[in-house]
């Protein structure tokens, strides 16, 4: 992956690990770049999000790894006319409790998994941009408002890429199946 023609700005916008191969940084720049030339669907991984202890150092570390190629992604698809068609989703299999995990001091501590509250962001691709769909209690635990299922987050993704969740099946062991099985129903209030 020749990233050689891209501006210096481009590489700022990015940020000091954009020239690094393999970093997280240029994978969202290679990401850009894919979908300049057609490529229908990429995944990008960041590893490493399991912080059960030292989580004071290592999210600052993974932050800075992260937050500016994300926005810097979105930006750069924004400013060649690219975001509207390009469907940018952002999270993980699970939340994180707001309790603490292991060794409890100033500069070491960890959360545990936590499966029914947790924030996934979308960008681009027919999303209604600043929304925030959803809210929990006060310690994060129990969702309180307008929690989306993940058959609903299925459904709502395959709204966003023109497919009809409920006319998309397949057929197993004499069944036909959908992708969000008997369930899902878009979440309208995320659309534009």
């Amino acid at each position: 992956m020749d990233v050689s023609t891209e501006s210096e700005e481009t590489f700022e916008l990015y940020g000091p690990d954009s020239r690094k191969p393999g970093t997280f940084a240029a994978n969202c720049l290679l990401a850009r770049r894919l979908a300049e030339r057609g490529v229908k669907f990429v995944q990008l991984y960041h590893q490493g999000w399991d912080q059960h202890d030292n989580l004071p150092r290592n999210i600052e570390r993974q932050c800075r790894e992260t937050d500016q190629a994300s926005a810097a992604l979105i930006t750069d698809l924004k400013q060649r006319g690219m975001l509207d068609d390009t469907l940018v989703i952002w999270g993980g299999e699970f939340g994180r409790t707001s309790y603490s995990q292991g060794k409890l001091t100033a500069t070491n501590y960890g959360r545990d998994h936590h499966p029914r509250c947790f924030t996934v962001w979308m960008a681009g691709g027919g999303v209604k941009p600043g929304v925030i769909h959803g809210a929990t209690d006060d310690f994060s635990y129990n969702i309180t408002e307008d929690g989306v299922h993940v058959h609903d987050f299925h459904a709502t993704i395959l709204h966003l890429l023109g497919v009809d969740h409920q006319r998309l099946s397949y057929l197993y062991q004499g069944r036909r199946f959908r992708l969000t099985d008997v369930h899902g129903e878009v979440v309208t209030a995320l659309l534009a």
